[in-house]
């Protein structure tokens, strides 16, 4: 016996993974249904050899479906995700308006699987924000070993991550600049993002600090340790798919960098290629449709007592949003529903 699973932005990017990524996984399912605003009625979308046509979520009624993976952005949500976790349908969040909800599970299932279980305060499972998300995997099993106290993280994130309109600037933008007459003047963007970087990812705060760099803070604290001191510099960056950062970390314990490379080799949802010659490490392009979060250039850092560098790449479109989300309902399904 399976699920009866329901993909609410399934015309998006990320809905397009979720829907792939439950049938690579083969996720027990029952019964799916794609769902998606009007005016996308009868669009047709793939779940593996099946074709999908996407339903109107405004007169959906989730009465009788047992999960709801949504990809739709944070207005969408407030509206249309109580009205599925009213009806008995556990909400797994892909938007930021839950994240800080302290009666709402953020939940990296190679982290903090035991949160599932505070799904019943609202029946809703917030989903951390992408660059969080590939950057606790690697920090959990160092944490458990010699629990860090600091980090200090530069993120190197791909278009992908702001939706299609900025996928077509970065290619319109790039193809402008070897036809004369065809430029192409930043939308999504402030700058120019073509053979260009901007640190500046969501919008300022009176800290100094984005949006984007806040919520890598107060995650990280909220699904690894609340005594995490966090920094962070987020910077958008001509690559289409892959999140890149780059980790320093400084722990109360000494840890060899021999010990965590073979600490990270054996944690879950982890792949280390970490040779010290030229290609001996991952980037964003080799990472894109993979599963794991890559971890290289792994190296002591002798400006401190106990400092650790290393280098962390994932596909910001399945870790950084939809394979956590699938991670989370194959969570939900194994230890508390149990029906697949």
């Amino acid at each position: 016996m399976g699920y009866k699973i329901a993909v609410v932005g399934a015309t998006g990017n990320v809905g397009h993974e979720m829907l792939n990524i439950l049938a690579e996984r083969q996720f027990p399912v029952d019964e799916i249904v794609a769902l998606a605003s009007r005016r996308s009625l009868g669009t047709e979308v793939s779940f593996g050899e099946t074709t999908l046509k996407t339903k109107d979520l405004d007169t959906f009624d989730f009465t009788g479906w047992d999960m709801a993976l949504f990809a739709v952005g944070s207005d969408a949500t407030k509206k249309y995700a109580p009205k599925a976790a009213a009806a008995g349908c556990v909400v797994i969040d892909n938007s930021s308006l839950y994240r800080y909800d302290p009666e709402i599970p953020l939940i990296v299932p190679e982290v903090n699987p035991e949160a599932i279980h505070d799904y019943k305060n609202k029946m809703i499972i917030a989903n951390p924000n992408c660059s969080t998300a590939q950057m606790v995997v690697a920090l959990k099993p160092l944490h458990d070993r010699a629990k860090i106290k600091r980090v200090v993280v530069s993120t190197y994130q791909s278009v992908s991550g702001s939706g299609k309109e900025a996928i077509d600037e970065l290619w319109n933008q790039t193809k402008g600049m070897y036809v004369p007459g065809q430029e192409v003047a930043p939308s999504v963007y402030p700058k120019q993002i073509a053979f260009n970087v901007i640190p500046h990812i969501d919008v300022f705060m009176d800290s100094g600090d984005t949006k984007e760099e806040w919520k890598m803070i107060a995650e990280t604290k909220k699904i690894v340790d609340k005594s995490i001191k966090v920094t962070a510099t987020c910077v958008r960056v001509p690559v289409f798919v892959g999140h890149s950062e780059s980790i320093n970390i400084e722990t109360e314990e000494f840890l060899d960098e021999d010990e965590a490379r073979d600490i990270l080799r054996e944690a879950p949802g982890i792949l280390v290629v970490d040779k010290r010659e030229n290609g001996g490490y991952v980037t964003p392009v080799e990472c894109v449709g993979d599963f794991a979060t890559f971890i290289s250039r792994i190296r002591q850092d002798v400006s401190i007592e106990n400092g650790l560098n290393f280098w962390c790449v994932s596909d910001n479109l399945r870790k950084g949003a939809a394979l956590n989300a699938v991670q989370i309902a194959e969570l939900l399904g194994r230890e508390v529903l149990k029906k697949g």
